[in-house]
């Protein structure tokens, strides 16, 4: 008589939804932690919560394989964010949402279709390390 054998695994696995959780944002008025957060991420899409043009960014990132850190403002910190991203970018005028890409504002949607369209993006993101393959 031959017996069964059970094996089970468990695997430590998030859900698409987990891994686009925005992060958390802890500013002291000095602007640290936007600068940590930018500098940290090989690829952050800067947004209001729930934009859509956000949405569409991120998807397209995923897409190519790149899972985007996500950071989502509120209303009442939209402007305190925007000059700690201008003073990042030595004055130049952020507008959202904002992709960074290796540390370096890369620009908005536009800028994201475009150099994807021409084929340039991947190439960047593989040179920043947000892309292996």
């Amino acid at each position: 008589m031959q017996g069964t054998i059970s094996c089970a695994r468990n695997y430590n696995m998030t859900t698409v939804g987990e891994s686009l959780r925005p992060l958390p944002l802890k500013t002291q008025g000095n602007g640290e932690s936007v600068r940590a957060v930018v500098e940290e991420n090989a690829v952050i899409v800067i947004g209001r919560r729930g934009c859509c043009m956000c949405h569409v960014v991120r998807r397209l990132l995923l897409g190519l394989g790149v899972n985007p850190a996500v950071l989502e403002i509120d209303e009442e910190r939209e402007e305190e964010v925007l000059r700690e991203l201008e003073r990042i970018g030595g004055g130049d005028t952020v507008k959202l949402p904002a992709v960074y890409v290796g540390g370096r504002l890369f620009g908005g949607l536009d800028r994201v279709m475009a150099t994807h369209i021409s084929g340039e993006l991947v190439p960047i993101l593989k040179e920043v390390g947000a892309l292996w393959l």
